[in-house]
Formats: structure tokens, C-alpha cells, sequence
């Protein structure tokens, strides 16, 4: 279930309240007048079972409450309520399964931000995986990945490609671009510099059997970035973390990045392109299966998804079981 808290201007109230108590996947609806200081107005509290929030949430933001008052979305851990239950069996489908659209919006604009947290993150991650080149161990491979922070702005790419967000989508894209960017340049100048301290040699990117497949990009890599692609995408709409650290750990696009930087300094030119056509089928193969996952759930939840009936418009009184009325 989902807690939904709206201020509304006191004549915008009776549709607030109309969207809420026409929906079946309503309830615990509490109506407070003249309790909002800032923005002033009336507050309409409600639970909302999670299948139906799409519906409800357009409907309210058709009000232009965005610039004339708020509506706050949070998730409820515990609900022990038989009415709780009841509209969430009304909703069509698993609350696990439902996509809350704004929220997801909201999670990736935050994901697709260039930050001095995800520069670090990515930098580290890149070091890392270049060290793990270097010395031929799996085990650094697979802890850059999962240290790696670009699976937001990737995710961000294939939801502003779906939904028309154009300025989602160019932030996210600079995000990726102006991150790898920074990533492997300090990574290069760091193995510049050991490479003048004699700490490492061309050869160390000659004979590496446990990681040589960074640098031979092939179908199955582009396989393997579609269904990484397709397990993020499903992750991120179910508020499922765990299994996106198997995404991380499924494609190859920091270790690219890692090999890359080191093959720079260490004159290694064709290691250095067959890394970019590797960091570019990754990132292309779940660009492709995101936007074709957020296409499927979209379709699905269009045609599936809880439709609010339309009630008339009328104030409850405060006898109405299924709300309060508090004078402020």
C-alpha cells in the first residue's frame, strides 16, 4: 500500500475528494480543513493500494496541483486493515509487479544527475577494475562491477526514451559520457605514473587468461547486456535491490572502462578499441532490452491497470465512514 498526501486550494477539495472515494483501491481516506500553512489549503489523506496508483495520481495531477499544492507519495511497511486488504485484492495483479510511474521518474531523475558521489564511485570502481586487469584476477573484476554506479543514468536513457522526457534523457546521457570520461583519464594518469615508477610494463596486458574477455567483445556479450538490461529494468519497477547487484556483476562496462585506462599508458592501441566495442555493445544491449521492458510493462498496465470510476462530486460529511472531518 501506498500513503498519498495531497494539499489542495479549499476549492479544489471536493475533486480531491471525488478522485479518492471514486476508486476502489481507496481507502483510510481523512479529509482536514485549512490544516496546510504552506502551500495554504485542505489536506486529503488516503491508502492506496499500489496496482491502482497510476490511475489515481494522473487524476490528481490533472488538478494542477503541482503549482497549486502538493501531492506526497510514501510507502506503507505495515497496513493491518481488512479494508487495507480488500482494495488491494480489488487491484488487478501483485503489488510487486505494479509500476508506480512518477515514482520510478523520480528515482531515475536522481540517478541521472552528475554528482561528485557518482564521479568517485565510477573513478574507484575504474581503478579498481584496471588493477584487476593488470594482475589478471576475477575477483577485482567483479568487485568494480558491482561498485560501479551506471546502471542509473542507463536506466534513465531507456525510461526518457519511452516517456519523451528529452531533458532526462540528455542529463542521463552526459552523466554516462562526462563519467566514463573522468573515470578513465584518472585512471590513465594513475598508470601513467606507475608506469614511470616501473610498477607495471606492456606486458602485464599480454598473457591474462582469467580476464582477456574484456577485450574480445562477441555475441554472447550483447546477449548477456540484453538480459542484464531486462533484470535491471524488472528490479528497478519492483523495488527489488538485490537482484540488481546481479546486473552489475552480468556486464562488462566498468572492466572495459579499467582496460581502457590502462591500455592507454601502456601504448596497448588494440586493446584500447576492442574495449570501447565492448563498453558500446554493453551499453547499447541494455539500452535496447530496458526501453523494450518499460515498453512491455507500460502496455501491460494500460490494459490492465484499475480505471477509477467516476463518482459525482460531493463533500462527505462527517458521518461518512470512510473519512473525518478536522475543523483547523
Amino acid at each position: 500500500m501506498l500513503h498519498v498526501r495531497v494539499i489542495s486550494p479549499a476549492d479544489q477539495t471536493d475533486e480531491v475528494l471525488r478522485i479518492a472515494l471514486g476508486s476502489p483501491a481507496v481507502v483510510n481516506v481523512v479529509k482536514i480543513l485549512g490544516a496546510a500553512c504552506s502551500p495554504p489549503g485542505d489536506v486529503v489523506e488516503f491508502s492506496l493500494a499500489r496496482e491502482a496508483a497510476n490511475a489515481v495520481l494522473d487524476e490528481l495531477q490533472g488538478l494542477g496541483l503541482k503549482d497549486n499544492g502538493s501531492i506526497t507519495v510514501e510507502q506503507i511497511d505495515l497496513s493491518i486493515s481488512a479494508a487495507a486488504d480488500t482494495a488491494e485484492a480489488v487491484a488487478p495483479g501483485d503489488p510487486e509487479d505494479a509500476v508506480v510511474w512518477e515514482d520510478l521518474a523520480a528515482r531515475l531523475t536522481a540517478d541521472a544527475r552528475l554528482s561528485w558521489s557518482f564521479l568517485a564511485f565510477l573513478a574507484l570502481a575504474t581503478q579498481i577494475a584496471a588493477i584487476g586487469v593488470l594482475l589478471d584476477q576475477p575477483i577485482l573484476i567483479v568487485g568494480a562491477m558491482v561498485l560501479g554506479p551506471e546502471f542509473g543514468p542507463v536506466a534513465a536513457i531507456c525510461f526518457g526514451v519511452l516517456r519523451g522526457r528529452r531533458t532526462l534523457l540528455i542529463t542521463a546521457v552526459r552523466t554516462l559520457v562526462v563519467g566514463f570520461t573522468v573515470a578513465i583519464a584518472v585512471t590513465a594518469a594513475c598508470a601513467a605514473v606507475s608506469r614511470l615508477l616501473g610498477w607495471i610494463t606492456p606486458s602485464m596486458l599480454e598473457d591474462r587468461p582469467m580476464t582477456d574477455f574484456i577485450a574480445h567483445p562477441d555475441r554472447w556479450s550483447f546477449i548477456v547486456a540484453l538480459l542484464a538490461g531486462v533484470a535491471g529494468i524488472l528490479s528497478l519497477t519492483a523495488g527489488k535491490s538485490s537482484p540488481l547487484v546481479g546486473v552489475f556483476i552480468s556486464v562488462t562496462t566498468v572492466p572495459a572502462a579499467g582496460n581502457i585506462a590502462v591500455a592507454i599508458p601502456l601504448a596497448h592501441e588494440a586493446e584500447v578499441g576492442a574495449s570501447l566495442k565492448q563498453l558500446g555493445v554493453n551499453l547499447a544491449g541494455m539500452i535496447i532490452a530496458g526501453i523494450v521492458t518499460l515498453l512491455v510493462q507500460r502496455l501491460l498496465w494500460s490494459r490492465f491497470g484499475l480505471r477509477i470510476t467516476p463518482v459525482p462530486s460531493v463533500r462527505p460529511t462527517s458521518s461518512s465512514p470512510s473519512s473525518r472531518d478536522l475543523r483547523g
